[in-house]
């Protein structure tokens, strides 16, 4: 996406959310719209799906996956490792130990771009630091990570690691969401404490 198509989607989204944010949280809002246009042109908000894939199989404890699709649509499937905060929800008081993050870097995704992108400018908005964007979302994950495959005769060293970083997230994705529904319960529920003792947050 070049520069000027991502500041005039952020300007639209930017006065999109500050309209129908809830009174007392547009209130709070510590970043201006004019700010968080020159940061979100300014600096890289995105990673790929390559490297949260690679986050994922290094069970890197400095990044945080935050899935915002619905419930339902969470427990059908999800990255391992991300915990689930609804979009319609995000402003709940609830998820703040989660989103305030000082040393953790929270990615958040959902099935494309839009909805991870409202939640960024949202979070960064509120003065939350290290916000990031899937780029893609999962959509973009199933083409490369799920569907993908070994083709043609040679290999570079690069391709091969790349591959074989897919086919790990591949597998270990396939294995968490194949768990029966309990099992899954009692691993989110682990996943979901564990990242509420995180920078302060409640026990």
């Amino acid at each position: 996406m070049n520069a000027r198509i991502k500041i005039s989607v952020l300007l639209v989204g930017v006065g999109f959310i500050l309209a129908f944010l809830p009174f007392n949280a547009a209130k709070t809002f510590k970043v201006k719209p004019g700010e968080l246009v020159e940061l979100a042109a300014a600096s890289d908000m995105y990673f790929t799906v390559d490297e949260v894939a690679r986050f994922m199989n290094n069970e890197d404890t400095t990044v945080q996956l935050i899935d915002l699709r619905s419930e339902v649509e969470y427990m059908k499937s999800n990255i391992p490792g991300s915990i689930n905060i609804p979009f319609d929800d995000l402003l709940n008081p609830n998820w703040e130990g989660y989103l305030n993050q000082k040393k953790v870097r929270n990615i958040y995704y959902s099935n494309g771009n839009e909805t991870a992108n409202l939640a960024w400018t949202i979070a960064t908005g509120l003065g939350y630091k290290n916000s990031f964007v899937m780029k893609g979302g999962l959509n973009e994950w199933y083409k490369l990570v799920m569907l993908s495959k070994f083709e043609g005769e040679r290999i570079t060293p690069r391709e091969n690691a790349l591959f074989e970083n897919r086919y790990k997230a591949r597998r270990t994705f396939t294995e968490i969401n194949s768990l029966p529904d309990s099992l899954k319960m009692q691993y989110l529920e682990a996943r979901r404490l564990e990242e509420s003792q995180l920078d302060g947050g409640c026990e």
